[in-house]
Parts: C-alpha cells; sequence; structure tokens
C-alpha cells in the first residue's frame, strides 16, 4: 500500500514536467520561426518624414516582404524600403527601371520621352497646378538609369530627398531592403499597400 502511494504521487510530477518540457519546445521552436521570418520574409518599417505623402504619414507602421525580390526585379510603381547613402533607410515609389530614360519637368515625369501617368499623386499635382505651383520639383534633366539599379522618388515630390539629388542617386538592387506591402498602424488605415 505504501508502495503505491509512492508511485502514483511520482506520477503528477513526472506528467508536470512532460508538460513543461513540451511547452518549452514548442516556446523555442516558435521563436526561431519568428526570428527566421523575420529576419529573412518579413520586416517592420515605421514612416519617418513627410516625403510619401499623401499616401504615407509619419508613424504608420508598415511590413516589408524581403523576400519578393529574390524572386523578382522591382517593377514600376512599387513603394519600396532601402538602405540610403545617409545610413538610415528610406521609403520610395520605383518610377524608372534599369536602362530606361528618366526626366522630371514642370508637373509631369518622362520614362523614355512619355508621361508617365501617376494616379497616386494626381490629386495633389492637380491642386498645386491650381495655385500656380510645380508639384515634381526640383526637376531633373534627362538621365539614364543604370544597369541593376532603379529610380526612386517620393509621393511629396518638393519635400523628398530621392534619386534626382546626387546624394541618394539610383539605388542598386543590393541596396533595396523589400517592398511596403501592409500597413498595419494605425488601425483604421490597416490594410495592403497599393502599388
Amino acid at each position: 500500500m505504501e508502495q503505491e502511494e509512492q508511485m502514483t504521487s511520482g506520477l503528477p510530477s513526472a506528467s508536470i514536467k512532460n508538460e513543461v518540457w513540451e511547452w518549452a519546445k514548442a516556446l523555442l521552436i516558435a521563436a526561431v520561426l519568428v526570428l527566421l521570418i523575420r529576419w529573412l520574409i518579413f520586416a517592420p518599417f515605421i514612416v519617418d518624414g513627410p516625403s510619401m505623402e499623401p499616401n504615407f504619414h509619419t508613424g504608420e507602421r508598415l511590413i516589408v516582404n524581403k523576400i519578393i525580390y529574390n524572386i523578382r526585379k522591382p517593377e514600376r510603381g512599387e513603394v519600396i524600403v532601402f538602405h540610403a547613402p545617409a545610413g538610415i533607410d528610406y521609403i520610395k515609389r520605383v518610377i524608372a527601371l534599369p536602362g530606361e530614360k528618366v526626366k522630371v519637368e514642370n508637373n509631369k515625369v518622362y520614362i523614355n520621352g512619355e508621361e508617365l501617368k501617376e494616379p497616386y499623386i494626381q490629386a495633389a499635382v492637380e491642386e498645386r497646378a491650381k495655385n500656380g505651383q510645380i508639384y515634381n520639383s526640383p526637376g531633373l534633366a534627362e538621365t539614364t538609369v543604370p544597369e541593376g539599379a532603379v529610380f526612386v522618388m517620393g509621393d511629396n515630390r518638393p519635400n523628398s530627398a530621392d534619386s534626382r539629388m546626387n546624394n541618394v542617386g539610383a539605388i542598386p538592387y543590393d541596396k533595396i531592403v523589400g517592398r511596403a506591402d501592409i500597413r498595419f498602424w494605425p488601425l483604421n488605415k490597416i490594410g495592403i499597400t497599393k502599388h
């Protein structure tokens, strides 16, 4: 009888140890998966500054898809995050692709001599034009985008440090972090980014 009591009293303790061990393994696996996903596939990004207004504002939080450009090259109109020469990450929109000629003049952007349609800033351009102001300022004489790089601009053209400036220039593929795919903060703006 005494021996039976010792055996049954030992069972709960072994069961608890097994349960704790199973939870520890599950949490460890989850932590490793989160780190791998964060490091290899997705990264959070916080918008800082007015350069992408009216489409993105300071303090908004985005999820950046880091793997997409391992599968294919960036496309015109996509919003990307990249390592800028200033040592920080910028968010801008891809305007021109490798080998294309880009020119910025008055309220228009030209790619290979054809006007680029930009519905994502059309209202802002028209509003500024009504007041006799140029939205795409500063302009840019025609230049060719180097191979293996993209030409980027902020949506808030008068207030954006982008490829029009010598200190930024065209962005090499290896400096691109990824594409901004999801806005998850603020809650009332949660959604997939329109490219």
